[in-house]
């Protein structure tokens, strides 16, 4: 049985991933050929904090790959942080593409408000 998981998310930012990675004190990801527990990933592995694994994105086709043994090699909690941040720093960037400011606002619950201000880029 394997313990390999495919989540289908968007990320195919490759500059948003390295921003991700940066604010949460993660090391630089890699385009590399990753062996998890019984199977091969290629694309962009990311090390998360206590994985026995990266987890592996395709950017081509926006999928994340990887094998916690469901929860056993690293903690979920972690790839949700790098998702959240993920997103915050994709729409930073397209924010700052369009000529607008984002600001962010970390909310009690865990999540985070963002709010696109028009009429110029900090």
């Amino acid at each position: 049985m394997s313990h390999i998981v495919e989540i289908t998310t968007e990320v195919r930012d490759e500059t948003a991933v390295a921003a991700a990675c940066q604010r949460l004190g993660l090391a630089a990801p890699e385009r590399k050929t990753v062996r998890l527990f019984n199977d091969t990933a290629v694309g962009l592995a990311v090390q998360l904090t206590g994985w026995h694994y990266p987890i592996v994105i395709n950017t081509a086709s926006g999928d994340v790959k990887y094998d916690n043994f469901e929860g056993r090699w690293g903690d979920r909690r972690q790839l949700s942080a790098f998702l959240q941040r993920y997103a915050v720093e994709k729409t930073r960037l397209e924010a700052r593409r369009r000529g607008y400011r984002l600001s962010e606002c970390p909310v009690k619950n865990g999540s985070i408000k963002l709010t696109i201000h028009l009429g110029g880029a900090a």
